[in-house]
């Protein structure tokens, strides 16, 4: 890309906000989503409804900033207009561009924590979130992406709605939670959103999440039952039975921790899944895995004969003690070892795109308290990095080596 294309750049903004405004029909709606949207792109350090106001203001400022404050609180708030409708156009759009040099690879569904002080926000209570590695005040959003071998692509967002928020009448008008959302599991949340990108006909057969979700058996026969093959994270204390060479179950049945460390540590095999170079220096990711056959023994009423076999992955780096990772995987027997850990590990670069999110698009920046106005800011953030990513993808593409550069975000504002 030749970085001085700001007109170029200006213009395929300009239409993909045409392509985003098709969904918002009213001129008000349009003209809130693109300053907010700007507002987001921009270089301000908050990226929430005042301070984006303020930088749009022109002279007389203080009026200025007050009337697009209220404009913007009204379309976040109040405003109807379909989340959905804008979520699968910027996928299309991010799509576009990235399938052009690569294949959609596995979906990957995860969670995250907005670090919250107050408890008036929709959906805020006191509960664990990796974001900050302990229990704390937040509300935990459970995202959906879609990944090339370069670049991961978010899709969907839901809010997780803890039973204290789903049934308290006094809570759910004061932040106005539809009549028909009722508590979900995280797992449930997900495979509503995987059941919405199917029918909206995205790519994929793969998916791949952590404990939270592949510790559920009802999400993972779920996925199954959608054509998917999964790579799902799990509990140590799992329980599985493994399998002789024969396909026959073989001992009795036991936690994965108890069936890893019997398989044996010497039998642990050094794998690589990527190489990568920064600032010239080669840095290998690899790590000491098994592969062992097993069958769940959960009880859902299916017989274990009838239960389908699947790897179950092991991962024990040399300085640890004991297992470090389960994976569960459908993932077929064709396929390399190498490969298998290859995909599943493409999880983790999840954490990179929640960074992106959060420290350059304001994901977590929202102030409102009410249920569509989170949703309503997760659509504009999920909009504006579709654009970000398909503007890194033609800046860089793959054959040209990736780069991790913000230009596109400083050239968008």
């Amino acid at each position: 890309m030749d970085t001085t294309d700001d007109a170029g750049m200006a213009n395929r903004l300009d239409q993909y906000f045409g392509r985003l405004g098709a969904h918002l029909k009213d001129v008000r709606k349009r003209e809130s989503f693109a300053m907010y949207a700007f507002g987001i792109l921009g270089d301000g350090e908050r990226k929430s409804a005042e301070p984006i106001a303020a930088r749009a203001a022109a002279e007389p400022v203080k009026l200025q900033t007050s009337r697009n404050h209220g404009k913007l609180l009204h379309f976040l708030a109040r405003a109807a207009w379909d989340d959905h409708a804008v979520r699968l156009e910027a996928t299309q759009y991010g799509l576009e561009a990235l399938t052009k040099d690569e294949p959609v690879g596995p979906w990957i569904l995860d969670d995250t924590g907005f670090l919250k002080q107050g408890k008036h926000s929709v959906g805020v209570q006191r509960q664990y979130t990796g974001s900050a590695g302990k229990i704390t005040n937040c509300q935990i959003g459970v995202s959906l992406a879609v990944a090339t071998r370069s670049q991961h692509l978010p899709i969907d967002f839901e809010l997780y709605l803890p039973k204290s928020w789903t049934e308290d009448p006094e809570l759910r008008r004061e932040t106005r939670i539809p009549a028909d959302v009722v508590f979900k599991t995280k797992p449930e949340l997900g495979l509503g959103m995987i059941r919405r990108a199917v029918d909206d006909g995205i790519q994929g057969d793969i998916v791949l999440a952590d404990s939270a979700f592949g510790d559920s058996s009802d999400f993972r026969n779920s996925l199954r039952d959608l054509g998917f093959d999964f790579g799902v994270g799990l509990h140590s204390t799992t329980k599985v039975v493994r399998l002789g060479s024969n396909g026959r179950p073989r001992g009795e049945h036991r936690s994965v921790e108890r069936v890893a460390m019997a398989h044996g540590r010497k039998r642990f095999r050094n794998l690589t899944w990527r190489e990568s170079t920064n600032n010239g220096a080669k840095r290998r990711l690899a790590s000491r895995f098994a592969f062992i056959r097993v069958k769940t023994t959960h009880d859902d009423g299916l017989d274990l004969g009838d239960r389908e076999p699947m790897w179950l992955v092991v991962e024990w780096p040399s300085t640890e003690p004991k297992p470090t990772k389960y994976i569960l995987t459908t993932l077929p027997r064709r396929m390399s070892k190498k490969q298998i850990v290859r995909t599943f590990k493409e999880r983790w670069r999840t954490e990179r795109m929640y960074e992106d999110l959060k420290g350059e698009l304001g994901l977590d920046h929202f102030e409102g308290r009410s249920f569509p106005g989170w949703h309503h800011h997760v659509s504009v953030v999920l909009a504006c990095y579709a654009f970000v990513v398909a503007e890194r993808s033609r800046a860089f593409p793959p054959s040209a080596g990736r780069s991790r550069s913000c230009r596109p975000l400083a050239l968008a504002a």
